[in-house]
């Protein structure tokens, strides 16, 4: 781990940088596995699931058979626990409708806009070292509830070619329409471009490594848009002279064990907190299954020490952090100032945990600097807003003379006659 006490401002760009592979060897073999699933379809896929995940699929597509099969594979705790989350992750997002007001906004205009699905959405849940069945409800709840009509989910396959139960269970909850055993670079390019069982897709989402991330962005290419660039997780926690170390370990650790390339920040104003924390972590770590993985994301990752809280939410700011965790006595007195976050957790007990499995908030949410200008994953996010407008002839009579001038004053005299040939009949 890096450790810094009172860093001056001059440095703070080197230490908000997130640590990244070269770009052009990402973009180079990205631009490779599109080619081949363009090329070769299902065949590419199941060549690449023996390639990335030691995998032997004779077929991509997970049958009913499957799927009702992995509900008998896990434990009826478990089954409770993916139901409670639902319910929570579905009530937040219900939240988020709006309802359809039309505006005047001249006598005879009328203004509104309504919400429409994206009809085709692809899910990417990834699998390997962790599979993330809470993604699942984290995507196909709010996907269903938009009212999705066709909700794709691709995942990579264990080493026998099966995919978790969990994850198979949750997407069945959920109302998944289909379900793809392929995952990486290559299964975000099946859903850009389509295969013989995989269908093209309107809107790619799901998190993922950096080669996940730049498929999605290349995916953009060819017209697929994408939720935001949603890369190797990570998280900054501030704390004060009333934070538990404890605490603070532990959720650092709980985004280091996602992954080698995910980054935790810790800052305090607490010299006793800093160094309790730092303490903290070497001793929780060696407990965790996963600690090697932790171990190396921990070496990309800070501990600062500032002289204020001002000054932690000013750096804080500028690393703009997929997840915020104020460990603060009076965190409501620093809500105002948090300008860019992807989702923000208040107090000691807040754990970043509760947002990534069941507190109702989505988990899927904008990495590496973008809570700078993307936001998490929601309800808007499934759907596309459409603008309508009707104008009646007193309207028409209303606006007329202010649309003919400001045509006429862009040379656009098509447009005027749009006008001028109404007002005259």
């Amino acid at each position: 781990m890096n450790i810094y006490k009172y860093p001056k401002k001059e440095i703070w760009n080197d230490l908000v940088k997130r640590p990244v592979l070269k770009q052009e060897e990402i973009s180079a073999l990205i631009q490779e596995i599109f080619t081949e699933v363009g090329k070769n379809g299902d065949q590419a896929l199941i060549d690449f699931n023996r390639q990335f995940d030691k995998a032997e699929t004779p077929g991509i597509i997970v049958t009913a058979a499957e799927i009702d099969n992995a509900e008998n594979q896990i434990t009826a705790d478990l089954k409770e626990a993916i139901q409670q989350a639902k319910e929570n992750i579905a009530k937040f997002h219900e939240s988020q409708r709006v309802e359809i007001r039309k505006i005047e906004t001249t006598k005879g205009v009328v203004c509104w806009r309504e919400n429409r699905a994206v009809e085709k959405v692809g899910i990417y849940i990834p699998g390997g070292t962790a599979p993330l069945f809470s993604t699942v409800l984290m995507l196909a709840v709010p996907a269903n509830l938009a009212g999705c009509k066709e909700i794709i989910l691709c995942t990579p396959p264990d080493k026998n070619g099966d995919v978790n139960p969990a994850i198979l269970y949750a997407a069945k909850l959920c109302g998944v329409s289909r379900i793809f055993k392929t995952g990486g670079a290559q299964a975000v390019a099946a859903m850009t471009l389509g295969t013989e069982s995989i269908p093209e897709v309107y809107k790619i989402f799901g998190p993922g490594n950096q080669f996940v991330v730049a498929a999605k962005e290349y995916a953009q290419r060819y017209g697929v848009a994408i939720d935001m660039p949603a890369g190797p997780s990570e998280v900054l926690v501030i704390a004060d002279e009333q934070a538990v170390p404890e605490f603070c370990a532990a959720d650092l650790l709980s985004q280091a064990e996602h992954g080698s390339d995910s980054q935790v920040v810790f800052i305090t104003t607490d010299i006793k907190v800093f160094d309790e924390t730092i303490n903290a972590v070497d001793h929780q770590i060696s407990g965790l299954p996963r600690s090697e993985m932790a171990k190396v994301a921990l070496e990309n990752s800070s501990f600062i020490l500032v002289n204020s809280l001002e000054e932690a939410l000013e750096f804080s700011n500028l690393y703009a952090p997929e997840h915020l965790i104020l460990a603060l006595k009076n965190f409501e007195n620093y809500i105002p100032v948090i300008q860019n976050a992807g989702s923000v957790f208040l107090g000691n007990y807040s754990c970043e945990s509760a947002g990534d499995y069941a507190s109702g908030t989505n988990h899927t949410l904008p990495t590496n600097a973008y809570a700078k200008n993307y936001s998490g994953v929601s309800l808007d996010s499934f759907v596309k807003k459409i603008t309508f407008q009707h104008l009646s002839k007193e309207g028409l009579q209303n606006l007329g003379k202010t649309i003919e001038l400001m045509a006429e004053a862009e040379g656009l005299f098509a447009h005027k006659n749009a006008v001028s040939i109404r007002l005259k009949e």
